[in-house]
């Protein structure tokens, strides 16, 4: 959802002439397009080193402190916001999705990578000397061949990005001691993938265990095993998280943000919100809003 007052950056695909899915940018020629602090939101994903600086980096209501040899990943239409007065420098490098789906033929394969999980709630990994040595190598060799790009070898380039996805990981999974991929997360990974496109428009754990042909108490533990909430909860704090998106970057009235979320009533929408976050949506935006 494209908030009316956040800008959001759409991928420059012909920056090198014919259409280029990948790109890799130093933050210090980020910062000239962006004013202290400014929040915004990018149609691609992100992963950025931080080479030099510390400072915060935010993505969506995490602010995270970040210092040299950090990683942060941030995926379509999360909103992001960091400082550029103290993070001096280092590597954003983005992509398409569609550039690797045309190379792999996998649907899944973004949302199998640990840090792009659906229900992953860490955006930043630390890490070690030598790890971060190989991704900043790789991703100037990444940089270096766009550079080059005349000769338009694509397959080198989604070697490389692979490398990098493939490192960092295997580094997540160890700093987060993630198990290992079983049933119940295939399971969960498509309730979550049904969830972030039917949210707006379907509440109930039913609508989306008969899509998963099992039963809402089996999804719920299925769920509350992978992720520590049930399911109910999942979508509750999805409807709040977009609730508050709009009270604070959009003009909206409470009735029309009701009526985008298919609450029955405006009245049903405001005690729904009170009840999660102790205010009303009106004190909240009064409140929160930039």
């Amino acid at each position: 959802m494209k908030m009316r007052n956040i800008p959001t950056y759409d991928f420059h695909k012909t920056k090198y002439g014919s259409e280029l899915l990948i790109d890799v940018v130093a933050l210090k020629d980020i910062k000239k397009y962006l004013s202290d602090h400014s929040l915004h939101a990018l149609t691609y994903y992100d992963i950025t080193l931080i080479t030099d600086g510390e400072g915060f980096f935010r993505i969506d209501e995490t602010n995270h402190q970040v210092k040299v040899s950090d990683v942060l990943f941030s995926q379509p239409y999360q909103l992001r916001e960091w400082d550029t007065q103290h993070i001096a420098d280092g590597y954003a490098l983005i992509f398409e999705e569609e550039f690797l789906l045309s190379f792999f033929n996998d649907p899944n394969f973004i949302n199998n990578i640990s840090f792009f999980k659906k229900y992953c709630n860490n955006s930043r990994l630390e890490l070690s000397t030598s790890v971060f040595e190989q991704i900043n190598f790789l991703m100037q060799q990444i940089k270096d061949e766009i550079d080059k790009y005349a000769v338009k070898n694509k397959h080198i380039l989604r070697a490389l990005l692979y490398q990098v996805l493939m490192t960092l990981d295997r580094a997540f999974i160890g700093q987060y001691a993630i198990a290992p991929q079983s049933d119940s997360h295939n399971y969960v990974d498509r309730f979550l993938t049904f969830v972030h496109a039917d949210f707006q428009i379907n509440h109930e754990v039913q609508y989306y265990a008969e899509k998963l042909y099992l039963t809402p108490n089996y999804l719920n533990e299925l769920v509350k095993k992978v992720t520590g909430m049930p399911a109910k909860q999942i979508i509750q704090t999805k409807l709040i998280n977009e609730s508050k998106k709009y009270l604070l970057y959009s003009d909206l009235t409470v009735a029309e943000i009701s009526e985008r979320l298919s609450f029955e009533t405006p009245s049903y929408f405001i005690r729904f919100f009170r009840k999660r976050t102790g205010c009303t949506p009106l004190q909240y935006r009064k409140d929160q809003k930039p």
